[in-house]
């Protein structure tokens, strides 16, 4: 072991120069997105398949807590006198599952729609802005309701514009008046 040709050879050590790194500055990254080209950094928005994947998962998403509440509260109420605890849960858990399924898949199927009109308006328009997704959200609501006849069609429409507004002036207040 002691080889005197020890001393011209200096040992490999690979974390060598981390002990002297304060710690911080190991983990201080980057806030902002980092772009392998400057023409990605100035578009602010998702591409369509992300813009699909969050309204359809968003959609389904809240329309499963939604109608699971719902639908937990209306087998609470469907409890008769003299059920046992086990028939009470049972009751419950399956009308929660039942409306939340149904409530789920219909806002997820709104999504779905939602965001494909969007990103059709978008790439057609060529420019992003209010309009798209007010039209969006009523060619949602019109196209949703359509089987139902053009009065059904023409008022889901002005709901889902109405939405669709709604959501963007509230996303542009969170914007101004909320600090992050």
């Amino acid at each position: 072991m002691n080889d005197p040709n020890d001393h011209k050879y200096r040992k490999y050590h690979p974390y060598q120069d981390l002990y002297n790194v304060p710690a911080q500055n190991l983990y201080n990254l980057p806030t902002s997105p980092e772009f392998l080209f400057h023409e990605e950094s100035l578009n602010q928005r998702r591409s369509w398949s992300e813009n699909l994947q969050y309204y359809t998962g968003t959609g389904y998403l809240s329309g499963a807590i939604l109608g699971g509440a719902k639908g937990s509260i209306e087998g609470i109420r469907a409890a008769e006198p003299g059920e046992s605890l086990k028939l009470r849960v049972n009751r419950v858990l399956n009308s929660g599952g039942h409306a939340g399924r149904k409530f789920g898949n219909n806002l997820g199927v709104l999504g779905l729609m939602f965001a494909g009109i969007e990103s059709g308006l978008i790439h057609w328009r060529d420019t992003d802005d209010l309009v798209n997704t007010v039209l969006a959200g009523l060619s949602t609501g019109a196209i949703y309701r359509a089987a139902k006849g053009p009065r059904s069609a023409a008022i889901a429409g002005a709901i889902g514009g109405i939405a669709a507004a709604g959501a963007v002036a509230a996303k542009q207040a969170v914007k101004r008046y909320v600090p992050i």
